[in-house]
């Protein structure tokens, strides 16, 4: 989940007059401008962060809910509790086996095995449910309350909800500022790496921005991708930046569920028929689903996503449910003669130097405005 207003320690305050390509250095890295204005770049586009997304506008802030967080709260409490009931006592029959022990006192030791855990059991298992039924209610609460920003890509305008504000504001989409952030740090285990992507504006005085960490920089400026090619009527669904495993069908919902187990499943078996794939993998496909409880996560995150649409819709300022209406067509906004020339310029260079990191593109356009 992205966080607002929330910069790493050391990084510089956004510059106003930076544009794509420009570099800003601070004690531990660097920040590295991607927009303005928003030229393309050539990395794939990932959207993580991204939820609902039309026609009109797309929210960026906070993506769906994930089955595996389910998996995760339910497959460990099952693991577990499974584990101290049943596990332990098999793996103390086995070694009694092993060692040459009697069957009656084999039998007795799995029986004292049995009962001990079976009482934690009923404290452990619990326990562990309620940690990470906690941990999923403080995220479901701050997905329901946060007002996520909103691109309309018809006005080719940005929609921020400032913390503590009551009125959104609406900022022209070529002058939205975007970076991504390389820094690292030296620790006992060695040299530690951070890299990150932020969006951001200044209102008066005021730097209103969101960023969030990712697991490397191709990465950070994929998402970055993903919000210009939306505005620019290149990425036109979820499915495109989100389905990476291909798991959704033409008809099924943009979020996971039940349909993405069934498809799933119907992949699996199809790749043993085709000898892509092995039993044994299959038998482990299923093992893993059964100790996370078969298709309850996937029927939770259906769950939730209605939940979250319904408190969503009710929580937007009006302001912003009026901007998000569509428009005529002939009232559409028209990017920039600037924009459209860069762009231009910006693909030219690419295909003759593909290997050459795109932010020295930027940076080469620039300098021949």
């Amino acid at each position: 989940m992205a966080n607002n207003h929330d910069k790493p320690v050391g990084v510089p305050q956004l510059q106003q007059s930076k544009k794509a390509g420009d570099i800003e250095p601070f004690p531990s890295g660097k920040m590295t401008y991607l927009a303005p204005l928003p030229l393309p770049t050539p990395v794939p586009p990932y959207g993580p962060h991204i939820g609902e997304l039309n026609d009109v506008h797309m929210d960026f802030g906070v993506g769906s809910p994930q089955v595996f967080s389910w998996q995760l709260i339910l497959g460990v409490t099952f693991s577990v509790s499974s584990s101290l009931v049943f596990l332990f006592p098999l793996i103390t029959g086995l070694l009694g086996v092993i060692f040459g022990y009697e069957q009656e006192a084999i039998w007795d030791s799995v029986v004292v095995m049995f009962e001990v855990g079976f009482e934690h059991v009923i404290f452990i298992g619990p326990l562990i449910l309620l940690i990470g039924l906690g941990v999923w209610h403080h995220n479901h609460k701050k997905r329901s309350t946060l007002i996520p920003t909103r691109f309309n890509r018809q006005r080719r305008e940005v929609c921020f909800m400032p913390s503590g504000a009551t009125e959104p504001v609406f900022v022209p989409w070529e002058s939205l500022s975007a970076w991504v952030i390389e820094a690292q740090g030296a620790t006992q285990y060695g040299i530690h790496r951070q890299y990150g992507m932020g969006i951001g504006y200044h209102h008066g005085e005021t730097l209103t921005s969101l960023e969030f960490q990712c697991a490397g920089l191709p990465l950070a400026i994929s998402h970055w991708e993903a919000i210009r090619g939306y505005m620019e009527f290149e990425v036109n669904d979820l499915k495109s930046i989100q389905d990476l495993q291909d798991l959704q069908g033409p008809d099924d919902p943009p979020h996971e569920g039940l349909h993405t187990f069934r498809n799933a499943r119907a992949r699996m078996h199809q790749q043993i028929r085709d000898g892509s794939r092995s039993r044994t993998s299959g038998f482990f496909w299923y093992l893993y689903h059964v100790m996370t409880l078969w298709t309850i996560p996937n029927r939770l995150v259906e769950w939730e996503v209605r939940r979250l649409e319904e408190i969503g819709k009710q929580a937007l300022p009006d302001a912003m449910r009026e901007w998000s209406e569509p428009l005529p067509q002939e009232q559409w906004a028209k990017p920039s003669e600037e924009l459209l020339r860069l762009s231009e310029q910006v693909r030219q260079l690419q295909k003759r130097q593909p290997r050459r990191p795109i932010t020295e593109i930027f940076a080469e356009v620039q300098r021949g405005l």
